[in-house]
């Protein structure tokens, strides 16, 4: 019989039970186990704090997401979208389920090549597309989506060098009812931006103009943006055929759909206040519908999604370093996963429970990472069960962004793990050492010394 554990005698106001119009206060149970692995094991077996990412997961949520869209529109194809998480295994799961890559840089672009992406089936996009990349991009056939009019200028003399066409589509900004507008990428519908561009794509020799690309902005929060974006790029889909009898080979909607973690100063969780993926994919068909074109000549419904398809396949493990008490009183915990590690904290309320089974006793509690840094705040208030130094505990909705945009600031970066759909655990990317971190450092001769 395992022995039950001490808890100190506190005396402490309690508010937890009170209700209020938006419902009690949540409290989370017990995470012990992450896919029928406990979280003790793989804290034991790969070191704390670790990523653990799902196979099983993201397959799920790619196969759902391919279903929702698939019945309402008749060509579905989507694009990993590189930038949410480039981890190779990661990357390749989704391209085995039938994803193509979507890339904003030239080191995106070549890790989808190395990974056996064929260029035909990656779309560039981005501001910043190098003349090398470009060039390899033209070479290989990949789809370049057309940021601005230098960009445009420079693929019409690349291409002309090379003595091939490139394969283009323009990125469309415009006003669908979501401020502030995200006019800064792309080229301008209302103001005729985006018609003078295509216009200029079409007479050029240099180029096949083969899609129409937006991307509206990101955790959007309303499917009807959506429906007046689809209408926008429908209409500009009919006056290229209309005006020069060319049938675009695709639409790209671009991502932006939300997944369920929260935001920030948001009372009610996300999955009791956001559209739905049925919602958008009604949204979308609906104003791509509008082109009124016969069946075997609607473009290609291409998707970028990247969020809504990994966020909750990923979760970070930690481990409480240290409890204490503020100046005010308010208890606070201080793990060893910090800011450096979850960057989304800046805009979301992770969903952050216990890994051990911790009492009744309930408090409201601050938590800390380890960095030297006042801003290193995980939780500024949260319910949690007394934890003592040595506990663990699970954050959720951490697959997006997270291990794309980490730093190795003060600690160097942990491993990452997938459980794979056999149940086996596989390293994915090494926890770093030293020797990694100082591989590109050069000291100068000069500089050379010892501390005598």
């Amino acid at each position: 019989m395992e022995k039950k554990r001490y808890e100190r005698p506190t005396v402490i106001r309690q508010h937890s039970g009170f209700m209020n119009k938006f419902g009690s206060k949540q409290i989370a149970s017990a995470v012990r186990e992450i896919e029928g692995i406990p979280v003790s094991y793989l804290l034991e077996k790969f070191g704390s704090p670790l990523f653990v990412i799902s196979e099983n997961k993201i397959r799920e949520n790619q196969r759902k997401m391919n279903r929702i869209f698939k019945t309402r529109y008749p060509r579905v194809q989507f694009a990993w979208s590189y930038k949410t998480n480039y981890l190779d295994a990661v990357c390749s799961v989704f391209h085995s389920e039938g994803s193509w890559a979507e890339v904003v840089s030239g080191f995106e672009y070549d890790k989808a090549r190395a990974l056996g992406v064929r260029g035909e089936y990656i779309i560039f996009n981005g501001p910043d597309k190098s003349r090398s990349a470009l060039e390899r991009a033209i070479n290989e056939s990949a789809k370049i989506h057309i940021d601005h009019f230098d960009e445009l200028y420079d693929i019409i003399e690349i291409a002309g060098i090379l003595g091939k066409k490139a394969k283009v589509a323009i990125r469309v900004n415009m006003d669908t009812g979501i401020y502030p507008k995200w006019d800064r990428f792309g080229f301008n519908y209302e103001n005729g931006e985006a018609w003078q561009a295509i216009k200029r794509i079409i007479s050029s020799k240099e180029m096949d103009l083969v899609g129409l690309h937006t991307h509206i902005g990101t955790y959007m929060m309303s499917a009807d943006a959506y429906k007046v974006a689809a209408s926008k790029l429908a209409a500009l889909a009919t006056s290229i055929k209309s005006e020069y009898g060319i049938l675009l080979d695709y639409i790209d909607m671009g991502g932006g759909f939300p997944s369920n973690n929260t935001l920030n100063g948001q009372y009610l969780p996300a999955e009791q206040v956001l559209p739905s993926p049925e919602e958008f994919a009604e949204a979308i068909s609906s104003g791509l519908f509008e082109m009124h074109f016969r069946p075997d000549e609607l473009p290609m419904l291409i998707l970028e999604s990247g969020r809504a398809l990994i966020d909750d396949a990923a979760h970070l493990l930690s481990t409480v370093l240290a409890v204490k008490r503020l100046s005010n009183g308010k208890r606070a915990l201080i793990i060893d996963a910090g800011l450096n590690l979850l960057f989304t904290k800046l805009w979301y309320k992770h969903r952050i429970s216990p890994a051990q089974e911790s009492g009744l006793f309930t408090e409201d509690v601050a938590i800390y990472g380890p960095l030297c840094m006042n801003i290193d705040c995980i939780a500024e208030s949260i319910t949690l069960p007394v934890l003592k130094k040595g506990d663990k505990v699970v954050i959720d909705y951490v697959g997006a962004y997270d291990m794309t945009q980490w730093l190795q600031f003060i600690h160097m970066r942990p491993n990452i793990v997938m459980i794979m759909k056999d149940g086996s655990v596989e390293i994915i990317r090494k926890e770093e050492n030293l020797e990694y971190i100082k591989q590109q450092e050069i000291l100068p001769e000069s500089l050379k010394f010892t501390l005598k």
